[in-house]
């Protein structure tokens, strides 16, 4: 049978010592894979890659032999639910809790008092059902003009399974919580509830002093929390409370050097402040990215 004529294209392959006619290794003798990017004098030709010598340039093309198969990327879907749900569940929540006697209202007239903020969920994307550590996504805050703040906080409940009511502190004094107010830079959008968005319990802060804390917070474009916006997150997220990651509330203060936060006092939510030149390793500064209603 006559010899197939070899194909003129395809390199001579000898066997053989090295360097003794045999064909250049792969990356033997060659020059590191470089790009010309069609600069001066190119005339504008598309950029020219040094693919190495002919021999490897051919042994790359051979099936199961130097060519690999491309890489894929295979990206798991992430589980979504519709914003409207999450706050639909946390008024069921609050309807549970006694919120509606607590404003003097029937449980229609109070969820109707809800409505700008349902309505504001309905315009909002998907939210992720896994919750990144010590972040949640949205929470449903009640404000003072519905209900007071006071007579929520026994309602707190520690994760998972607490039974001890929330506690607030006596210290606060004889007026409670009534003298405190939302700082300067707090703007609340709706005068009995909205949506907190992208809270963070502020663990970054662990340690810090809350005076220090607040401009780093404000400098991003964030928003400290409020009393009752702290109140919101503990009753819709307690597992955001846990020991040796509280929460300050710089969000309100009173006039003076107090700045309440949320910790764990006896088993239970504690609604308390501490100065604001003292640091605590147990206690972070929270934030939020928005409010909307």
């Amino acid at each position: 049978m006559a010899a197939r004529p070899r194909d003129p294209r395809r390199p001579r392959l000898t066997r053989g010592a090295p360097g003794r006619g045999t064909a250049p290794a792969c990356g033997a003798g060659r020059t590191p894979r470089t790009v010309d990017g069609g600069g001066a004098g190119t005339g504008g030709r598309p950029a020219r890659v040094d693919d190495g010598p002919a021999a490897c340039r051919w042994a790359r093309r051979v099936p199961g032999r130097h060519e690999r198969d491309p890489e894929v990327t295979i990206t798991a879907a992430t589980a979504t639910v519709a914003a409207s749900t999450v706050v639909d569940q946390q008024v069921e929540t609050l309807l549970a809790l006694g919120y509606p006697a607590l404003a003097g209202l029937t449980e229609q007239a109070f969820t109707d008092r809800l409505s700008a903020a349902r309505d504001a969920a309905t315009r909002l994307p998907d939210l992720p059902t896994e919750l990144s550590p010590g972040r949640t996504p949205l929470v449903l805050v009640v404000t003072r003009d519905l209900v007071d703040p006071e007579r929520t906080v026994p309602l707190l409940r520690l994760a998972p399974e607490g039974t001890r009511p929330g506690i607030l502190d006596r210290n606060h004094g004889e007026q409670g919580l009534a003298p405190y107010r939302p700082i300067e830079e707090v703007r609340l959008p709706a005068p009995d509830a909205y949506l907190l968005l992208d809270v963070d319990r502020g663990e970054e802060f662990l340690d810090v002093r809350p005076e220090e804390a607040l401009p780093v917070i404000l400098g991003r474009g964030r928003t400290p929390l409020t009393i009752e916006e702290g109140i919101a997150v503990v009753t819709h997220v307690p597992e955001l409370l846990e020991k040796s990651r509280c929460f300050m509330l710089s969000g309100s203060r009173r006039g003076d050097r107090r700045v309440p936060a949320m910790w764990i006092s006896e088993r239970a939510p504690k609604l308390g402040w501490c100065w604001d030149r003292n640091p605590h390793t147990w206690l972070g500064v929270a934030s939020a990215g928005d409010r909307t209603t």
